[in-house]
């Protein structure tokens, strides 16, 4: 039986590919039920309608309250009793019930070695503090924002020559190894979330995770 997952995206979705190619290609087994975006024009929903994948708009413009669209929003995943939820470019704030929820159940991915510069704009002010290296992290959602314990770190070298641009693509030809490792890992039952500290092969994680490289795979 392939293993159950619900994606949220906002955006392009490339993160959202990268899974669906992995499954494809027996990588990956996972059962993506359904690909969910706040943003009815996002790219991700094409590639998951492509693959065969049901897909939902739900339009947080449309809600009063930030609570009322999670509501409606946990109903949705619900539905596809889904054992992950992945937030592939999901740029939304959740709330603290909802990620209570899913807690231990739902990851996210940030483009920055976390807990270096949580939030927006990560590449430019990488290098507006002179960083020597950038790089990317995925964790598990946590109430607080980009807050959750860290799986699995890349990292990339910063460049004379990088602006936030090309140190973007950098950080997103990561981003496409290293999320579906860790849900890989998930799928698989050796990664595990236990009183707000990320587990992997029975092992506690430290707070930046693990460093990705090869021979980890």
């Amino acid at each position: 039986m392939s293993f159950p997952i619900v994606v949220l995206i906002s955006g392009s979705g490339s993160n959202l590919q990268a899974l669906i190619d992995q499954s494809l290609q027996g990588q990956l087994n996972i059962n993506i039920c359904a690909v969910i975006s706040n943003k009815a024009d996002a790219y991700g929903l094409e590639r998951a309608k492509n693959a065969g994948i049901p897909t939902h708009a739900l339009d947080h413009k449309q809600f009063e309250s930030r609570e009322a669209f999670d509501t409606e929003l946990q109903q949705m995943i619900d539905y596809y009793q889904p054992k992950l939820v992945v937030l592939a470019g999901f740029m939304r704030i959740l709330t603290e019930g909802f990620t209570k929820h899913y807690d231990g159940k739902m990851l996210n991915i940030h483009p920055s070695l976390l807990p270096k510069y949580k939030g927006l704009n990560t590449h430019q002010r990488a290098i507006e503090a002179n960083e020597k290296e950038h790089g990317v992290s995925v964790h598990f959602v946590s109430s607080e924002l980009d807050a959750g314990a860290v799986i699995v770190q890349a990292s990339t070298d910063i460049e004379a020559s990088d602006d936030a641009d090309s140190l973007a693509k950098k950080v997103h030809s990561l981003e496409h190894i290293i999320y579906p490792l860790a849900v890989k890992w998930f799928s698989e039952n050796k990664l595990t979330f236990h009183n707000g500290t990320a587990i992997l092969n029975g092992s506690t994680l430290p707070p930046t995770g693990i460093l990705y490289n090869k021979d980890i795979e």
